[in-house]
């Protein structure tokens, strides 16, 4: 029998990305999305019935939100699962700074009612998508493991934050449960199919996606937030991963909970950190057009520099990142490309 998975939030970005990756590893993963970041084609995310068709299978959907906790043990009635993958949640840092009262809402109490649901059914295994944001102003580079959390900066990483605590106390309380807590550094790219990606609903939040959708043509010019940082080029440096990277990385971490690990937390990131104007270089290079960008004000809440030290991932989990930044673009500029706007409107061949 496959190993049943419970994916939270599967027809997202990343989440659609790790189901790829459990199907391919032979696990048989069931997806639950409310769609507040998945286009709806009927009943069903885009990216899933994109998934069914080049992987040539059928995966089992269900919308549900997590406020919603009857619908929930519906669920964990009906399937009896190995372990949870948890990506469910509001990710936009700024719209967190403006509304933290949902964002502390819908990802606390959210993920409250999962593990409350998990615990009743007796469903034991966690991989949780935390983020590099718990660090908060790094105080030392690279991060690693050790750093100290907590010093957010927005009320999104607050709420990773909070989680990774909630998770880690419950392990602590019954020592048969397991958790593996994955901080993620930028995830960037897109399956090689070129047929699911990051579609940003709206104004993009995240560098690459504004890139690639500069370079389509969809956007005039690039905001550089800032270019008088203490860093080469002045402007600001991140670590960039590509997502099918991160998604093995979950792989790797599922693994880890069969060795009864308790409750572990490990960097998902390169160790290399690239600036905004190197990037811009990049997606140039990957999609033959010139990008056009304009300096403008630092953004309040962005740091210098940022980047992991994933050493520990390598060392425990086995896992280390294969793709480098060309593939990272070139993957992205393939879905950008073939998708001008997202999943809404079809593949262009």
């Amino acid at each position: 029998m496959r190993q049943k998975i419970l994916v939270t939030g599967g027809g997202g970005y990343i989440g659609s990305h790790c189901v790829v990756e459990l199907i391919e590893a032979g696990y048989h993963p069931v997806v639950i999305d409310n769609f507040s970041n998945a286009v709806r084609e009927g009943d069903v995310p885009e990216s899933l019935q994109r998934i069914e068709k080049f992987l040539n299978t059928q995966i089992e959907f269900h919308e549900l939100d997590l406020l919603d906790k009857p619908g929930l043990e519906k669920i964990f009635t009906k399937h009896s699962f190995d372990a949870v993958m948890h990506f469910a949640g509001l990710k936009a840092v700024g719209e967190s700074v403006e509304q933290p009262l949902r964002y502390y809402r819908v990802n606390l109490t959210g993920t409250i009612h999962l593990l409350e649901v998990m615990k009743s059914h007796g469903v034991r295994n966690l991989v949780f998508s935390s983020s590099a944001t718990v660090y908060g102003d790094p105080q030392k580079l690279p991060i690693d493991e050790q750093h100290p959390v907590g010093g957010c900066t927005n009320p999104y990483g607050k709420t990773k934050y909070f989680i990774e605590e909630m998770i880690r106390d419950q392990c602590t309380a019954e020592k048969d449960w397991n958790a593996v807590l994955l901080r993620y550094f930028n995830p960037i790219g897109a399956h090689v199919s070129g047929q699911i990606g990051e579609d940003p609903q709206g104004i993009p939040n995240n560098l690459l996606p504004y890139v690639a959708q500069v370079a389509i043509g969809r956007r005039n010019f690039l905001n550089v937030f800032g270019n008088d940082y203490n860093t080469p080029d002045g402007t600001g440096v991140r670590d960039y991963i590509h997502v099918v990277d991160l998604a093995k990385g979950h792989i790797a971490a599922l693994r880890k909970l069969k060795d009864s690990c308790g409750c572990k937390v490990y960097n998902l990131g390169t160790g290399t950190g690239y600036s905004v104007l190197e990037m811009v270089k990049a997606m140039e290079k990957a999609s033959g057009r010139k990008i056009v960008y304009q300096i403008a004000p630092r953004r309040s809440g962005d740091v210098a520099s940022c980047y992991a030290d994933p050493s520990l991932a390598e060392k425990e989990l086995s896992w280390k990142d294969e793709y480098d930044l060309e593939r990272m673009c070139e993957d992205l500029w393939r879905w950008q490309s073939k998708n001008p706007t997202g999943f809404r409107n079809g593949t262009v061949p």
